[in-house]
């Protein structure tokens, strides 16, 4: 099967016959899939270089990890109007990569932690785990279901300022945020995958499977932080 050829690039997924739309789907999730592939391999590297690794653990102290939130943030808007604008799919392509090595560097600091400076990479591996059933779980409903979740967008902008608004806070005062705020943004990121399946099916078109897939790796990988930040607090009770 060739995956370059678009099916149909002026319909939307909800628009065209099932056969069709279950190409899009997998195209789709394939592209999920090869993120999290890829993500895999450049968090190795990155944590297999102690340079980065020391980089990555300096910017969290403080208003510098601030900084790098805020950063990451701007350049996951940039690659998804980069995947969404553009009609070139090495265009697209590259929009996914950068996500993708954006991400790695975010979480090198807290697979350092679990993995070395707690001595138990099998956080990693059950945090992975739950993800993956989580994701599949909501997707799967998503897609049974045919409803469309777009109406979570304003719910989720608002969560998101919150939740910013509530780390600024704790950088500022010097708290710790707690389990009732990892357990906050689990239902979060939960929510922005059934909006991102949602939009998957009824706003993409069929052409669009790179900018669908960063979406949803977005928020699985929201769902994997913090499900990992849970188990490590939980492991050092």
């Amino acid at each position: 099967m060739d995956y370059n050829t678009p099916l149909d690039q002026n319909l939307v997924a909800s628009q065209v016959s099932s056969t069709e739309r279950a190409t899009f789907i997998r195209k789709t999730y394939l592209h999920v899939a090869l993120a999290v592939l890829l993500f895999v391999v450049i968090e190795a590297i990155f944590l297999s270089t102690p340079a980065i690794v020391k980089i990555g653990l300096a910017m969290t102290q403080g208003w510098t990890w601030l900084i790098v939130l805020g950063g990451f943030m701007f350049a996951t808007s940039m690659a998804e109007r980069w995947a969404m604008g553009s009609t070139n799919k090495n265009a697209q392509y590259g929009a996914l990569i950068l996500f993708v090595a954006a991400q790695a560097f975010i979480f090198v600091p807290m697979m350092y932690i679990a993995m070395i400076a707690l001595g138990q990479p099998q956080l990693v591996m059950q945090a992975g785990v739950i993800t993956l059933g989580l994701f599949t779980g909501l997707s799967a409903f998503v897609l049974l279901s045919g409803k469309d979740f777009s109406f979570l967008r304003g719910a989720l902008t608002i969560g998101g300022f919150i939740a910013m608004g509530l780390i600024v806070a704790g950088i500022a005062f010097g708290f710790n945020l707690g389990l009732w705020f990892s357990g906050a943004m689990v239902l979060l990121a939960g929510g922005s995958i059934l909006y991102q399946t949602s939009n998957m099916v009824h706003h993409y078109r069929t052409d669009q499977y790179v900018a669908a897939s960063l979406g949803l790796f977005g928020s699985l990988m929201l769902l994997f932080w913090y499900i990992l930040q849970i188990l490590m607090s939980l492991s050092g009770d």
